[in-house]
């Protein structure tokens, strides 16, 4: 039997991806539909995790001199792929030029000088891979010393450039190269944007602007010596921003159909890595937890997911999903952007959650500063970002958004929950007072307190959404509630008795157990929820780990939510 290949969990270099044997979905078409469309700047925006990095990389060891002769079983990284067909374009352009190529996902900082330092490190490492030139006959000796400033090292071991060396340095180096090989520098920026995101949360946000915006016009504009230079980042930032005065600027974003295939998995792409792997069963789950996006027009898929939960299949075949999208990044524009919703807002990220679509316009050019312009800037930002997508039917004017799949929207249900617990704990007394109502057996106390917070909360309404989804949402409402009152143990889904309780409480120096189970209450039945609730735990004996351990008085209490409203019964 054929050793299959190794799953590329976290491969972004396109040699590693090849040479050592991993499972690569072809996108070697993008390097054909880059020549056929040339453009002097081309920038791809697409969320976080959808192959950006390593398409770069595979730009790198396309164009590069010496990658035609780089061997991989007596050929190149590139022999029996879509690009090797093509042989004309192979001939004139693969392995011809000199790159320079640049990550600056890791350039971010605290503080401005820390950002420079880190900059300077990412450059000056990639400066020191043309050590060559320190020595080349095409430079003058006045170049090679200004070359050597470029990889000169201080006391500490760090890169010494002055900032005005590190704003021409793009500049700088790419002329070199040209004047070596006598060839033009093709230059690849990853993640360009990624400094400006850091110093905007930061208080550095102008000072970086200006930075980049000078290293970019430096290198990108009249510059004699650049072929052509291709960036990535998640969002399109304004022209007025950092790329003023450039021409023959070409950007590719979600909405557009061009290159929509080289981003992400195609729904063939992932059938086709399903039944390699023998995991064709599990094709539905994939599709409901990480499908959705659309790019243009074809439906795609978040690949760092699909690699990640196939990964998990080989070693657990029986593993259910995980959410692995959301512990690639901070979150945090969900979090602001809740934290701004007000009335309507609210109203229409409740009907996002429960499977809904809005209608809103997108302003695909925008600068950090335009996130506390306009809340509805922020429905651009959660757009291009991947937290909402388009729907199929689009007009001119307005896009029509929905969340993608049910990570996405596991993400937001999570920072909804996240809000509110923060919200409640700036009202400690308000919040001891409804938690100490249960202790007390005062069902009218809870009940009013319980709704009361659930006027304040977001919450999943619809009925297209399941009803152990809806039970799930109140269930993390309730828990956030308990999760600060001292002298309680709160466990969750807790073993007890003939099953698991939703909500269990020892409130260990008065000798109390509670025992909560919430019910969704549909069509406000509220009466046949909260009996069903206190069934359950009767049937199913939840108290007796409470019991068991030395809970004198036990509290049972069924809890039936139906929309912003709940109904409480205990006995």
């Amino acid at each position: 039997m054929t050793e299959k290949a190794k799953l590329p969990v976290g491969i972004e270099d396109f040699e590693e991806m090849r040479s050592m044997d991993y499972y690569y979905i072809d996108k070697t078409g993008l390097i054909r539909t880059l020549l056929e469309n040339p453009g002097k700047v081309t920038l791809f925006t697409r969320p976080r995790r959808f192959g950006k990095t390593l398409n770069m990389s595979m730009l790198k060891y396309f164009f590069e001199i010496g990658s035609d002769i780089m061997p991989l079983n007596n050929g190149t990284l590139f022999d029996g792929l879509e690009i090797s067909r093509e042989e004309k374009l192979c001939d004139q352009y693969m392995g011809k030029f000199p790159v320079i190529s640049i990550s600056l996902k890791e350039a971010a900082g605290e503080s401005f000088d820390t950002a420079k330092r880190i900059l300077r490190s990412v450059i000056g490492d990639e400066a020191l891979r043309f050590s060559f030139l320190s020595e080349s006959d095409k430079l003058t000796e006045t170049e090679r010393q200004q070359y050597a400033k470029l990889i000169e090292l201080d006391d500490r071991g760090e890169y010494a450039m002055s900032d005005e060396l590190l704003s021409k340095s793009f500049l700088t180096l790419s002329r070199f190269l040209q004047k070596h090989y006598g060839q033009k520098t093709i230059l690849l920026i990853d993640e360009y944007d990624v400094p400006l995101d850091k110093a905007y949360q930061s208080g550095y946000y102008d000072a970086m602007v200006d930075l980049i915006g000078t290293m970019f016009g430096r290198v990108l504009k009249t510059n004699s010596s650049l072929g052509f230079a291709v960036l990535t980042g998640c969002l399109r930032i304004s022209k007025e921003s950092i790329f003023t005065g450039l021409n023959n600027f070409n950007v590719y974003t979600v909405k557009d159909v061009q290159y929509n295939e080289y981003f992400g998995f195609t729904d063939a792409e992932v059938r086709a890595l399903l039944e390699y792997y023998g995991f064709t069963a599990k094709y539905d789950t994939i599709k409901e937890w990480y499908d959705g996006y659309r790019f243009g027009e074809l439906e795609i898929y978040c690949p760092w997911d699909v690699i990640s939960y196939c990964h998990a299949l080989k070693m657990c075949p029986s593993i259910t999903p995980q959410n692995y999208w959301v512990n690639t990044s901070s979150n945090s524009i969900i979090r602001r952007f809740i934290d701004r919703a007000k009335g309507a807002t609210k109203v229409e990220i409740e009907g996002l959650i429960s499977g809904g679509s809005i209608k809103k316009e997108i302003h695909q050019e925008l600068t950090y500063k335009d996130l506390d312009a306009d809340i509805n800037y922020l429905w651009s930002i959660l757009f291009t970002t991947g937290y909402l997508t388009q729907c199929e039917n689009d007009d001119q004017e307005l896009t029509e958004l929905v969340i993608p799949n049910k990570e996405i929207r596991w993400i937001f249900i999570k920072q909804i929950q996240e809000w509110f617990e923060s919200e409640t704990k700036k009202d400690i007394q308000k919040l001891e007072s409804f938690c100490r109502a249960f202790e007390e057996n005062d069902t009218d106390a809870i009940e009013n307190g319980f709704t009361d917070y659930l006027r304040k909360t977001i919450s999943i309404r619809d009925s297209s959404v399941r009803k152990e989804l809806k039970e799930n949402f109140y269930h993390g409402i309730l828990l956030g509630l308990f999760a600060g009152m001292k002298g309680w143990i709160v466990r969750s889904n807790a073993e007890s008795g003939e099953g698991y309780s939703d909500i269990s409480v020892e409130v260990e120096d008065r000798g109390i157990g509670i025992i909560i189970e919430l019910k969704y209450a549909e069509n406000a039945a509220f009466e046949d929820g909260c009996k069903e609730a206190l069934k359950q735990i009767r049937d199913r004996n939840y108290e007796e780990a409470l019991i068991d351990d030395g809970m004198t008085t036990i509290r049972r209490y069924g809890i039936a939510c139906y929309k912003k409203r709940c109904r409480v019964s205990s006995e």
